[in-house]
């Protein structure tokens, strides 16, 4: 196998809280003004990291945006100190306050999509930022990720673009809608787009219940930017039903790796043929797809979306096999679980299954898929990869000691005007921007 594909997990901020911010996401809806733990919701991370790069997996970590957002309080006319504008963004929208003070950052698949050079036209990796423009609190997100992501990945090798026109018809959730299948990590392979909605063919499906995140067009549009090979590329329709039943992403209903596309039976419009297209495209590369389906009548979508079955990191390891990195919610169901079991008993390329207790991720909608970015790399892409961020003992180390110093144990919506907060959100940023080395990336750095 040539190539790796790294995957760079996002460290939880410490304004993590339950606001019930995003509308389709029933775990976010269902945990509102519950009392978070920022400091275990990234202890928890750390850990999830930190074993999949003892498994000798290529693992990086993301770093958390500055919360709560300033420069949008100022944009809506909130004047003063950073501790006036909160207390009166307080005053006068505590929702609004939450909103701005989100740590949404922490789910990095949703920060953009990522086109590895072996199919860009021009043989760079591509990163074009998620505008995220279906959600307010996240829709402040894109320019921060993009210094982020630039200050990770310099250099001839790679090449960023701006997040897409902020407007419903170019909506973009990033690479939680995004697959790519091939024999291995460094040659060409199928990208595949996932889509929720046509804003162009009006008479075309679409959800009733809640929004459809990604568009058509917008998967249309990164394809040109990233110079993708049409021949190479497929777009496929997600089910509205099952988006009307809390399935916001397709990340929440499949997960691929490689030849292998773990999906269930009604995740996608016209499936059979989507598979049919799929099989066709990577036979022309050489790759041989294996899709495994879960069926309706042994789990859910109901059940899926509750567990975060398909919401799992499906990777491979050193020797080759794969394995399926799950929440314990997962285990603990008993249908989920039994139907694992018999998956595994099946003998297909998964033969492990790695459970990590993420429940402070959980309880606002992200499990082990949301909280991560794949990015495809060849040997000398690697290299140029910003060494700091990549994770090791001593990094692990170094970030828990940087989580104890700065995180609070419980955290209410009332305590986001705590102007204390604020001081130590910065101070926080302020000394990880030195441990990763990505230099000045926060506003407050800049201003």
């Amino acid at each position: 196998m040539s190539g790796y594909e790294i995957n760079f997990d996002g460290l939880v901020g410490n304004t993590h809280h339950y606001a019930g911010l995003s509308f389709g996401n029933e775990a976010s809806i269902k945990n509102q003004n519950n009392l978070s733990n920022p400091k275990l919701a990234a202890k928890q991370g750390l850990a999830k990291m930190k074993a999949l790069a003892d498994m000798g997996m290529k693992q990086g970590v993301i770093a958390p945006h500055a919360r709560p957002y300033i420069p949008t309080l100022k944009q809506i006319g909130f004047t003063g100190s950073d501790s006036d504008i909160i207390a009166q963004a307080m005053q006068a929208s505590p929702t609004l306050l939450s909103a701005l003070s989100s740590a949404s950052c922490m789910w990095v698949a949703n920060a953009c999509i990522v086109s590895p050079s072996a199919d860009s036209s021009d043989g760079r990796v591509h990163f074009t930022a998620a505008n995220l423009n279906n959600k307010f609190h996240r829709s402040v997100e894109h320019q921060t990720t993009s210094r982020i992501l630039q200050a990770m990945f310099k250099g001839e090798h790679f090449a960023h673009h701006v997040a897409l026109p902020d407007v419903a018809m170019f909506g973009d959730e990033g690479a939680a809608n995004h697959n790519r299948f091939g024999k291995d990590y460094a040659s060409a392979s199928v990208q595949a787009f996932v889509y929720g909605q046509d804003y162009i063919d009006t008479k075309a499906s679409k959800p009733k219940l809640y929004p459809a995140r990604q568009t058509l067009q917008a998967s249309q549009a990164i394809a040109r930017l990233h110079g993708l090979n049409d021949a190479n590329t497929i777009y496929i329709q997600q089910n509205p039903d099952v988006i009307d039943q809390g399935v916001f992403h397709n990340d929440v209903i499949s997960v691929s790796n490689q030849n292998v596309f773990f999906a269930h039976e009604l995740a996608f419009v016209n499936q059979k043929a989507v598979f049919n297209e799929l099989r066709d495209k990577m036979a022309k590369l050489g790759a041989k797809l294996q899709v495994i389906e879960v069926p309706n009548a042994r789990v859910s979508v109901n059940d899926a979306v509750n567990t975060y079955l398909f919401n799992s990191q499906l990777i491979t390891r050193p020797d080759g096999k794969m394995s399926l990195i799950l929440p314990s919610e997962a285990r603990e169901h008993q249908g989920v679980w039994s139907y694992l079991q018999d998956m595994l008993a099946e003998q297909n390329s998964i033969d492990d299954l790695k459970v990590f207790d993420l429940r402070e991720s959980m309880r606002n909608g992200g499990g082990p898929a949301c909280l991560r970015l794949r990015v495809a790399v060849n040997d000398a892409e690697l290299q140029a990869v910003n060494p700091n961020v990549m994770m090791n003992d001593n990094l692990f180390d170094r970030l828990n000691v940087w989580v104890d110093k700065y995180y609070r144990d419980r955290l209410s919506q009332a305590d986001l005007a705590d102007p204390e907060l604020i001081r130590e959100n910065h101070a926080s940023l302020d000394e990880l921007t030195q441990i990763l080395n990505l230099g000045s990336v926060y506003y407050f750095q800049q201003n």
